[in-house]
């Protein structure tokens, strides 16, 4: 008879290939249909409220959209509004000055060069005042089903602290994921990672005992029950 301990498996720092799609199958299990949490109808509404997000909160955007787009939610009539008007739509979010100032810009050049409309092209939308390559991604991939990921503050850290896709910064974890993320997950990828980083695997205290991937995760770290 073997009595003999069985070697324990040395894991690598990074997740393997069917570590990832494990990863995602049961995010996707966990929910099925993953979307943003900004309150949108069409394109521009979305555009504007992710301009809005930039270091304030969907909660606290949605707020202010609720009161904004029933009154004006086109590029014709936030313009209409003025910069002044914007404001005070917006004076309780973070920035809501320079936002306000980039958003009438925005309304300008969308109402001269694309006939009101949202343009479905990456340099089209970066070359917009107040949008980069973040909130492209966004609008690309929720309001146009553009597999892109948006890598955001919660993205890099679950991307980092699971071995999924570590990167330096944004753009290199940008396109790890774009590179390691199965094809049959990369148009909803962006949500679940985003979802998960902000209500599971937190910035200060990660929720591991109640995460679904922790045994997959390669934090060391890992929080326990208290």
């Amino acid at each position: 008879m073997n009595t003999t301990t069985p070697a324990r498996v040395r894991r690598g720092p990074t997740l393997t290939r069917a570590e990832i799609h494990e990863l995602f199958s049961r995010l996707r299990e966990l929910d099925p249909h993953p979307t943003t949490e900004l309150e949108y109808h069409t394109p521009f509404e979305l555009l504007v409220a992710v301009m809005l997000s930039a270091q304030a909160t969907d909660v606290g955007v949605n707020k202010a959209t609720r009161k904004l787009y029933p009154v004006a939610n086109t590029p014709a009539a936030i313009l209409a509004l003025g910069e002044e008007g914007l404001k005070r739509y917006i004076a309780t979010i973070g920035l809501f000055n320079g936002k306000a100032k980039n958003v009438i810009a925005t309304c300008r050049i969308l109402l001269d060069q694309y006939g009101g409309q949202v343009p479905r092209d990456r340099q089209a939308l970066e070359a917009l005042p107040g949008v980069g390559r973040k909130t492209a991604n966004v609008v690309l991939n929720t309001a146009f089903g553009e597999p892109t990921i948006a890598v955001d503050t919660h993205i890099f850290r679950v991307a980092n602290r699971t071995g999924l896709a570590p990167g330096k910064d944004v753009r290199a974890v940008e396109d790890r994921l774009l590179k390691v993320v199965p094809a049959e997950f990369m148009q909803d990828a962006h949500h679940w990672l985003i979802l998960h980083g902000r209500y599971v695997c937190k910035a200060r205290r990660p929720d591991c005992p109640q995460c679904v991937i922790r045994d997959l995760c390669r934090y060391k770290d890992k929080t326990t029950e208290r």
